[in-house]
């Protein structure tokens, strides 16, 4: 039995939820998501939507859980927003934006000039004696992770020093090196 599948999803005021065949359009103050899915029912009521499926098969019972998280981050994402924050750890490490194109120096010979989506807002927070911050900020949940792990694959952590590009309240595993 899905656990999360049976959940109904709580609409919030201002936000519509609108199902024509198999797809899922979710518009809301931030912007509009549209999902396609298949091996459930979607049903939108006053104030939530429940998902059912219609057998107990293994596969109808993951796409259970799955389309109703799906929806459920389109619904949030739309009427708060999602937001995600890296921290660049390491001496001369640097980041700067202007408008939608960020730009990193990262111990490299040049800069790393990046374009970032439209529907991501950018934000870089530089404080003196405090690492440099990247604020990535939208509606669409999958589409800020994708942006943060391709900023966060140009200087992964590394495990002795910890330098590198690293997510906020991220956990590194350290390693002890070489013992004198």
């Amino acid at each position: 039995m899905s656990r999360i599948g049976n959940n109904p999803i709580a609409i919030p005021e201002g936000v519509t939820v609108e199902v024509n065949d198999n797809v899922v359009t979710v518009k809301g103050k931030l912007g509009e998501l549209v999902q396609e899915f298949s091996g459930v029912t979607v049903k939108v009521g006053d104030a939530n939507v429940v998902l059912e499926r219609p057998s107990d098969s293994k596969e109808n019972k993951a796409r259970h859980g799955l389309y109703r998280a799906l929806i459920n981050n389109m619904v949030e994402g739309v009427s708060k927003g999602w937001t995600k924050e890296l921290e660049l750890v390491g001496v001369g490490y640097r980041a700067s934006n202007q408008g939608q194109k960020l730009d990193l120096a990262l111990g490299f010979s040049h800069n790393i000039v990046m374009d970032i989506a439209p529907e991501v807002k950018i934000e870089t927070i530089s404080e003196k004696g405090k690492n440099p911050i990247v604020k990535l900020t939208s509606f669409d949940k999958q589409l800020v992770g994708q942006v943060a792990a391709k900023i966060r694959s140009f200087r992964k952590p590394e495990p002795y020093k910890g330098k590198g590009i690293k997510f906020v309240g991220e956990q590194l595993r350290r390693k002890a090196g070489k013992s004198a």
